[in-house]
């Protein structure tokens, strides 16, 4: 019954991320600990490629409509390539499993992990609901890139290391570091923003295909699922206003971060 749920959330992921062009990536980790009883640092890795694959498919209609900077993206990819890589190579493993202990608390590696990826919930969902109730100023709308590369890079290399810390996307870091940082028009910056977690999420990923135990019968059938719903999501997301969604997606994610915290610290 849980292997059901588990494939039944992979389809809301999808949905999700093909509805409003994001957020999917922030429900796959605790659908995999939660609903299915993956380790949590194993759903990380699973995640990565999870969100890795749909976001690239999900890429592939703004690439079509010419909704792509590929070269902001390259400014933007390189230091989050590098720390994402770093940190799911190096980082990830070297972390203890009991990373602090006393007699009325022990800290361990999956509870550091879960309780981080609750706060980066937390943030996402401000950023969702902020974002649902304004609208981009129409004087950025059509500008060159104009790029502010000391902040873009670090921008880059602080989504690549939560990237690989915890398997999400970052979506919600990225889209408003492309509007403001490099002036790109929404729409622009959710296609960049897709091929951006596409190639760091799946670099990610390489990085642990020799430090964790893959298994492969699971995770592609979930992945193949979570591609479906993109495609579901594509097709309603016609008929439904994107920034009212968000919202209310942002309300439910603020839930969950909520719950999480709840379950791993009480």
């Amino acid at each position: 019954m849980s292997e059901f749920f588990g494939y039944l959330s992979a389809i809301v992921i999808g949905f999700t991320l093909g509805l409003i062009g994001g957020g999917g990536s922030i429900l796959t980790v605790p659908a995999l600990v939660y609903i299915i009883g993956v380790s949590p640092v194993l759903s990380t890795s699973y995640s990565l490629f999870v969100v890795g694959v749909s976001a690239l498919v999900g890429s592939l209609n703004y690439m079509r409509k010419g909704l792509v900077s590929y070269q902001t993206a390259v400014v933007f990819a390189i230091p989050s390539f590098l720390a994402v890589y770093t940190t799911r190579k190096f980082v990830v493993p070297a972390v203890p499993d009991v990373i602090f202990s006393s007699e009325r608390i022990i800290v361990s590696k999956d509870l550091a992990i879960m309780v981080l990826f609750a706060l980066i919930m937390l943030m996402a969902s401000i950023s969702m609901i902020m974002s649902g109730r304004k609208e981009l100023p129409k004087e950025m709308a059509g500008q060159e890139p104009v790029f502010n590369y000391p902040l873009i890079l670090l921008e880059g290399a602080l989504v690549g290391a939560l990237t690989g810390l915890v398997g999400a996307g970052g979506g919600f870091l990225i889209i408003p570091a492309l509007v403001l940082m490099a002036k790109l028009p929404m729409k622009l910056a959710v296609g960049t923003s897709l091929l951006i977690i596409a190639a760091k999420s799946l670099i990610g990923f390489v990085g642990d295909i020799e430090e964790q135990p893959i298994e492969w019968s699971f995770i592609i059938p979930f992945t193949a699922i979570a591609v479906a719903g993109i495609f579901i999501g594509s097709y309603v997301s016609r008929y439904v206003a994107n920034e009212r969604l968000k919202s209310w997606f942002g309300w439910f994610v603020l839930f969950m971060s909520f719950y999480i915290l709840f379950k791993e610290v009480f």
